[in-house]
């Protein structure tokens, strides 16, 4: 299962973020604490998060913190010099820019995002992550994630939308992996 952090101020103006350690809102504790009465800590024997605030933070709010496991390959997709900018604001810069397709100058291109999101989802299936697993993380890495469990490129990311706060599953239909849930949210 992975579930997106819970809202931050420039989540809530859409700004990309990325090594920017913004604290969650008051909301997005709040709907962190939800998440607490939906999800069931005694389900799952893995816990990974990210290393950032706002991921920890859900992560703690939600029930698991004590049994997280940091991981760096769970950070949040390096926006190198569009951080902290939003999607038009790049645009006046560069009207063709596509995340999904041309990463971001001083940041991460979609391959490099996607070689951390295979070690993530390699160390599930291998075994170094035992029994059901729960990751928390950031929208962007998480589409990545989901779209490589699915064998999409890193750029099938940009059809899977993930809300802050919001939990998605990734499972299997007999031998093919597939996203059983997606962008499930409570209020």
């Amino acid at each position: 299962m992975i579930v997106r952090h819970g809202a931050t101020e420039w989540s809530e103006s859409g700004r990309h973020t990325s090594r920017t350690d913004l604290p969650l809102l008051p909301v997005g504790r709040e709907r962190a604490r939800v998440l607490a009465n939906v999800l069931q800590p005694a389900a799952f024997e893995t816990v990974l998060c990210s290393p950032l605030l706002r991921a920890r933070e859900t992560c703690e709010l939600a029930g698991f913190g004590e049994r997280a496991e940091i991981i760096e390959d769970l950070r949040e997709w390096d926006y190198g010099e569009y951080e902290g900018l939003t999607t038009d604001e790049i645009h006046e810069r560069d009207p063709r820019w596509l995340l999904w397709r041309d990463g971001c100058p001083g940041g991460e291109l979609p391959g490099e995002v996607a070689a951390r999101a295979d070690r993530v989802l390699s160390r599930v299936v291998s075994g170094g992550a035992s029994g059901a697993t729960i990751a928390f993380a950031h929208g962007h890495v998480l589409r990545v994630v989901a779209a490589r469990w699915i064998e999409l490129g890193p750029e099938g990311g940009a059809r899977l939308a993930l809300s802050p706060a919001a939990v998605g599953s990734l499972g299997h239909e007999r031998e093919t992996r597939v996203v059983d849930r997606w962008n499930v949210a409570w209020p």
